[in-house]
C-alpha cells in the first residue's frame, strides 16, 4: 500500500511544474485522489482533488485557473500540473487517497511521502 509522489524541484516564478503520484496496493479507481501542500510553519492545506472516475475536480481558490489535476487509471497515477507558479506556492506537496471527496486533510486516510516544490522570485 503506497503512494509515491514525484516531480518536485526548484523553479522560477512564472514557470510550470508537473507532479505525479503513483498508487499501488489498492484499487485505484475506488478512491478520490487529492493533493495537499504544507509550507514551512503553516498548516497543511487542500490544493486539488479528483473524483474516482475523473469526472469531477475540486480546487482551492488560490490555485484555481493555474493548477490542473488529472488521473490515469491505466497507470494508477494522479497528476498535478502547476502553471504560473509563484513563491507563495513553495511547499511540500502530498498526494492522498480518500473514499469520498473532501477538502479536509482529515478525510484522507492514505498519504504519500511528499515532494518539495520551491519557487524562487
Amino acid at each position: 500500500v503506497q503512494l509515491q509522489a514525484s516531480g518536485g524541484g526548484l523553479v522560477q516564478a512564472g514557470e510550470s511544474l508537473s507532479l505525479s503520484c503513483a498508487a499501488s496496493g489498492r484499487t485505484f479507481s475506488n478512491y478520490v485522489m487529492g493533493w495537499f501542500r504544507q509550507a514551512p510553519g503553516k498548516e497543511r492545506e487542500f490544493v486539488a482533488a479528483i473524483s474516482q472516475n475523473g469526472g469531477t475536480t475540486y480546487y482551492a481558490d488560490s490555485v484555481k485557473g493555474r493548477f490542473t489535476i488529472s488521473r490515469d487509471s491505466a497507470k494508477n497515477t494522479v497528476y498535478l500540473r502547476m502553471n504560473v507558479l509563484s513563491p507563495l506556492d513553495t511547499a511540500v506537496y502530498y498526494c492522498a487517497q480518500s473514499p469520498f471527496p473532501s477538502r479536509s486533510w482529515s478525510g484522507y486516510a492514505y498519504w504519500g511521502q511528499g515532494t518539495l516544490v520551491t519557487v524562487s522570485s
